[in-house]
């Protein structure tokens, strides 16, 4: 048994299309192929953890003596999405899909969503995050409206510069909406986005993202830790993604550098049960901007990281590391998340090295994996790999 589980979600960080792909708009698509062909990457220490001997990744070249376990897991959920990539993380298969809006929201969610933040809105339209801002934000800085907008994903973002709405003003705008959208409207997330700059040749998002989630409909791994009398800590979005619902500690972070640093401190801390970490930068910054050096270069970054919190791993730590969905920096035909497997990277001095687990049904084999490693009840969607890699 565990003491201490370090689980890192790599966001977006995907190993290939999963065979309903093209349900889902995505053809072709495989992140790991398409960032590891960048001169920007390299990746040593992932490899030797066994990255590139995952089942189908079609790229790299495996090594001969792994030194973690390693498996590729298919997604049960029906989404391609944060929240629901995360919930199935924790145990929680989505077989209803999240609600999204390709043409907008409809006028009657505008209508009171503006009466009762006081404010108009502008957009109303599926955008790129950067580009909004761009094309609304002088018209945001002249009349105060809030500018709204979406994306593939099941998302309500309001991006407003910070002189003109205040952060607590916007992130009470958000808890509005949050509260509005519920039953058919129920998506995901709320997400504030705010920005500075004087123009929209330099406007500029900033770090204070906020995201407002929809409550998760049952428990996840994230209560039953709690629940157990555990330590549940969660770093970077964690949080916000189960809508504060599991945690009894939350860290926010800026960045992926922010997020390395705290877990790296998280590693000298005498905590029992699990931080589940979120790095986001692979995706905000680089998954949805389709910028392959800028991706292979943050991945580079994390895999120089790791040594150093590895040798901080004690004798009775694991961790895993695997990503939520993908976001394909070469496919173009959208900016959009894509449909893709992930993978699952185990290590510590209990694991037995070189162990291929496969390709397995849904990443709540995580969560139920993470839960038999701590002794704590599960009612995760998902089977415990643990027996099969221990040593």
């Amino acid at each position: 048994m565990a003491k201490r589980v370090f689980l890192i979600v790599l966001d977006s960080f995907g190993i290939g299309e999963e065979p309903d792909a093209a349900k889902f708009g995505d053809h072709g698509v495989n992140t790991l192929r398409s960032v590891s062909g960048s001169p920007a990457f390299a990746a040593p220490n992932l490899t030797q953890l066994g990255l590139f001997n995952i089942d189908g990744v079609g790229c790299g070249t495996p090594v001969s003596a792994p030194s973690g376990a390693f498996a590729r897991l298919q997604e049960r959920s029906n989404g391609k999405d944060t929240t629901i990539g995360h919930w199935e993380i924790a145990g929680l298969v989505s077989p209803k899909a999240l609600p999204t809006y390709p043409n907008g929201f409809p006028d009657e969610v505008i209508r009171e969503f503006s009466q009762k933040t006081g404010r108009g809105v502008l957009c109303n339209k599926p955008y790129s995050g950067t580009e909004v801002i761009k094309d609304y934000g002088e018209e945001h800085l002249r009349t105060g409206s809030l500018i709204v907008y979406t994306s593939a994903d099941s998302v309500f973002q309001i991006a407003a510069h910070e002189a003109v709405v205040p952060l607590e003003e916007l992130y009470r705008d958000c808890q509005i909406a949050r509260e509005m959208l519920q039953g058919d409207h129920g998506v995901g997330r709320v997400i504030a986005r705010p920005f500075v700059g004087t123009n929209a040749a330099n406007f500029k998002r900033t770090s204070n993202r906020h995201d407002f989630s929809i409550t998760p409909p049952r428990a996840t791994m994230l209560d039953e830790i709690s629940a157990a009398g555990l330590d549940m800590i969660a770093v970077g979005k964690i949080n916000d993604i189960f809508a504060g619902r599991g945690a009894t500690r939350a860290i926010r972070t800026k960045n992926n550098d922010d997020g390395m640093r705290v877990t790296l401190s998280l590693a000298a801390e005498d905590f029992h049960g699990l931080a589940f970490i979120n790095l986001v930068d692979f995706d905000m910054l680089y998954g949805h901007r389709r910028d392959i050096p800028g991706y292979a270069a943050a991945i580079s970054a994390f895999d120089r990281w790791l040594p150093d919190f590895l040798a901080q791993l004690k004798p009775d730590d694991l961790l895993m590391i695997t990503a939520d969905h993908g976001c394909d920096p070469a496919y173009l035909a959208t900016t959009d998340h894509t449909r893709e497997y992930v993978p699952w990277l185990i290590t510590g001095q209990a694991v037995q090295p070189g162990v291929n687990l496969g390709t397995l049904q849904g990443f709540g084999n995580i969560a139920a994996t993470v839960c038999a490693a701590l002794n704590v009840p599960t009612q995760a969607d998902g089977e415990s790999q643990l027996a099969k890699f221990l040593k």
